[in-house]
Order: C-alpha cells, then sequence, then structure tokens
C-alpha cells in the first residue's frame, strides 16, 4: 500500500472516529445517527484491519498518529478529538481486527461520558486496548507491556526497511524511521523501564535489525535520564538507529562471517562509519546528527578507535551515549559466532584502560539505569529462589527490585510476591546469584513487569 493510500485511510478512520464521538455527544445511545457513526467506524476500521492485524491511534506532540501515519492537526474536529483523547487520559487505543460494533460503541460511549477519565480506566474490551497518559514509572500492566512488545516489533520491522530502502536506493526512508523514533521516544519518556527491557530480547536472525532498534532506545534512555527531551530527543534517537547504516555497503560474507575476520577483511568493515556518514549525508531530511553520530561512534575518548586516524579533541554527546550503548548490546546479544556476556563483564569492557575510552559519569548512569541485572532478567537468589527483576536500584546495581516466582525447590509460588533486595531484612533473600535463561522454567519475563 502506497504512502497516500495509508494516509487516507488514517485520515478517514479518525474523521469517523472523531464524527461518532461527536454522535453520542448529542444524542441518545439508541439514536439511528449514533448506530449509523458506529457502523461508519467499523467499515473504515475493516479497510485498516485489511492490511494489519492491529493498528494503534495516539498522539505524539500535537498530531495525531495512526499506525506510522502521522496526520497532522487540520480543522476544528481534529483538534477536538486530541482534546477528547487527553481529557480521558489516553495517548494511544490499539483496535485489533475482529474487534465488534458492540466493543466500538462501548469505547466510543465511555470516551464521549462526562467521566470518560475515570471510565476508561475500568474499560476492558477483548479487541481494544487504552494506553494511559499517566504511565507507572517502576513498570506497566500486562495489557501495557503487550502494546511494548508490539511497538517494539512494528520497530525492529521499520528497521528492516530502513535498511532494504538504503541498500535499494542509495539512501533510507527517513520519514519512516522519524515516525518509529517518535513512537519510542514517547514510551521511552513514560516508562524506560518496560521499554528497555524490550531490548533484551535476543533473535540472532534479525540481529542487525533489532540491534538498530536496541542501540537507539538505549540511547535515548540515557538521553532523557540527562534531561534531554523533545525534538532533540527523538534526533538523538534516529541518528543512534542510523548508526550502522553504512553496512548495508559491506559484502554481506564479511558482515555475516561465522570465523575471526582477517585483518583486510576488518579494514573493510571499518569504513562503515565513513560509508554511513555519507549515505545519511546525502538522505533529504535527516537531521545533521545523524552523519556524526554514523562517523563517531567507533572514536573513543582517548583517540582509538576508527575511522582510524581522525583526531577529535572531543566527541558530540549524542556520539559517546550511542557508543556505550552499541557496545553494550553487542557484546550481551548471543550470536552464531559469539556467546553473550553478563552485564558485569561488559561494564568492566565499558570501564576499562583506566576509564579514557568512554567517559565515566556517562558510564556510571548506564549502569544506574540499566542495573547490572536489567529489568527483565530471570535471576536466581543467593537463596535459591528464582525471580523476576522489575526495577533496578540506582544506589545498588547488585540489588535491584524482584518478584519471586519459584521456590528453592524450583516450585512455582502460587502467589509471586515483590521484594526490594536493598531494603531485605536477615532471613530475606540478600543478593543476585546468577542470571537464568527464562525459556528453561516456561516464563516470560516480561508479563511480569
Amino acid at each position: 500500500m502506497s504512502t497516500i493510500q495509508k494516509t487516507k485511510l488514517a485520515d478517514e478512520l479518525l474523521r469517523r472516529l472523531a464524527a461518532a464521538l461527536r454522535a453520542v455527544q448529542l444524542y441518545a445511545p439508541d439514536h439511528p445517527l449514533v448506530g449509523r457513526s458506529i457502523t461508519a467506524l467499523a467499515e473504515a476500521l475493516q479497510l485498516t484491519h485489511a492490511t494489519v492485524a492491529s493498528i494503534a491511534i495516539g498522539i505524539v506532540g500535537d498530531d495525531l498518529v495512526v499506525g506510522d501515519v502521522p496526520v497532522p492537526r487540520a480543522g476544528e474536529n481534529m483538534g477536538k478529538l486530541i482534546a477528547q483523547l487527553q481529557d480521558a487520559g489516553i495517548e494511544r487505543i490499539v483496535i485489533d481486527r475482529g474487534v465488534t460494533p458492540a466493543e466500538l460503541s462501548e469505547l466510543v460511549q465511555t470516551l464521549g461520558g462526562r467521566q470518560a477519565k475515570e471510565a476508561t480506566r475500568a474499560l476492558s474490551l477483548k479487541h481494544i486496548r487504552v494506553g494511559r497518559l499517566q504511565v507507572e514509572k517502576d513498570g506497566a500492566a500486562p495489557a501495557e507491556v503487550k502494546d511494548y512488545r508490539r511497538l517494539y516489533n512494528e520497530a525492529v520491522s521499520v528497521a528492516g526497511r530502513l535498511w532494504d530502502s538504503a541498500q535499494r536506493e542509495g539512501m533510507p526512508d527517513a520519514d519512516a524511521g522519524r515516525n518509529i523514533v517518535d513512537s519510542l521516544a514517547e514510551e521511552v519518556s513514560h516508562n524506560r523501564t518496560a521499554l528497555l527491557a524490550l531490548t533484551a530480547l535476543k533473535s540472532y536472525d534479525s540481529y542487525t535489525f533489532t540491534h538498530m532498534v536496541n542501540v537507539s532506545i538505549l540511547t535515548m534512555g540515557q538521553a532523557r535520564g540527562l534531561g534531554i527531551e523533545g525534538p532533540l530527543l527523538r534526533e538523538v534517537g534516529l541518528a543512534a538507529l542510523m548508526h550502522d547504516i553504512g553496512k548495508v555497503r559491506t559484502p554481506s560474507e564479511i558482515l555475516n562471517k561465522t570465523e575471526k575476520l582477517t585483518d583486510r577483511e576488518f579494514e573493510i568493515l571499518r569504513r562503515h562509519t565513513v560509508d554511513g556518514a555519507e549515505i545519511l549525508r546525502r538522505t533529504p531530511e535527516m537531521p545533521t546528527l545523524a552523519p556524526v553520530v554514523a562517523f563517531e561512534h567507533h572514536l573513543r575518548l582517548d583517540g582509538t578507535g576508527y575511522p582510524v586516524g581522525v583526531a577529535r579533541p572531543a566527541l558530540n554527546l549524542a556520539t559517546m551515549l550511542c557508543g556505550i550503548a552499541d557496545v553494550y548490546d553487542a557484546m550481551r546479544s548471543q550470536r552464531v559466532y559469539q556467546e553473550s556476556f553478563p552485564t558485569d563483564r561488559i561494564l568492566a569492557v565499558l570501564q576499562r584502560n583506566d576509564g579514557k575510552q568512554f567517559d565515566q559519569n556517562l558510564v556510571r548512569r548506564f549502569v544506574q539505569l540499566v542495573g547490572i541485572y536489567p529489568a527483565g532478567n530471570l535471576v536466581r537468589l543467593n537463596s535459591g529462589d528464582i525471580a523476576v527483576v522489575l526495577k533496578p536500584y540506582a544506589p545498588d546495581p547488585y540489588r535491584p527490585r524482584v518478584r519471586l516466582l519459584f521456590d528453592t525447590h524450583g516450585v512455582r509460588m502460587e502467589r509471586p510476591f515483590e521484594l526490594n533486595l536493598w531494603e531485605a531484612r536477615e532471613g530475606d533473600p540478600q543478593s543476585i546469584e546468577a542470571p537464568l535463561d527464562p525459556a528453561q522454567y516456561d516464563v516470560d519475563p516480561l508479563s511480569y513487569l
């Protein structure tokens, strides 16, 4: 489907939703005009669901976004729709294929009611999920974790399209990259813990694309912790997403080689920093920060790294944040030719050479952000109990907040409970002993966030 067609569908869907909300506010629930507006909304959704299983309607800045298509605030009706969603405390509505007119009617009646903000909290529909404007910072409800997972998978898919367009046309689709980064930046601002946990998902089959997304999320997470937000946060996120785009020019036999690269092959691989900067510099609508980060992300503060022979009195802040995220994600990812490394080993690498390669203040903040055992990790405690990490504890990254799932005998607890390891009393588990593979215990740690 072309961009023009997608934009027309998105605009029509929003107009039908706005019309339905207007109808329920003006007429009784059984009025024919209300019924017709719900039917029209259902028809618009049916056209959209012909190409995607789920569609998200959300607010990004001053615009409404349908899927990955932004619909600028045009006309009074769109402005009212944004205001109604904000008044109801809603930033995103996800509607799945198979939604019924009855579900749509309940959604619209709830949003159009006098007590919309309170009523939407109790809204529970099979094919519709509502994301709140105010997300708890300590974690996310299970339905919201599903939304985060869907957003993450969508981002990986977009990364694949960016890669393909860069290979085929010589430049990535800047608009597609910006749209997905906008969505990721919104969630980084609201709930870094849940979104950062998703970056722990490992998939060798799409390592290149998941790495692009992970580095973008991890870089924005660090930037947000430094107080960077708004358009600049999105520019940093887009630059990080594109940091390795120069590898589209690296021969696949080198990029996918499972053995150690020869000196000549490594020399060819190193060219991706220059190639990436060149590609991004020629890409229309690409922020000037992107080619800078692509060129610099393998340079180090002590003058090592590559491109070889490049001297920098200082590195761009976005470069330094991206460099930390790049090393961290690459080392923790298990691939055919590399076992994944535990976080403490990765942090030792980031702190090596007496802290001269990476800014140690930024490394320290990164440790506080992700923890030694990041959120979403399944771990064994010193007591033998098995738990999932819920949230790092900045003052002591080794003692996060956890939820105990299995007892010391490996029996699943009927009533899992949460524990702050930094507040543990005598007789309680005191610390984490080792990370575990959740597949061996048939659990999805993310569902507990």
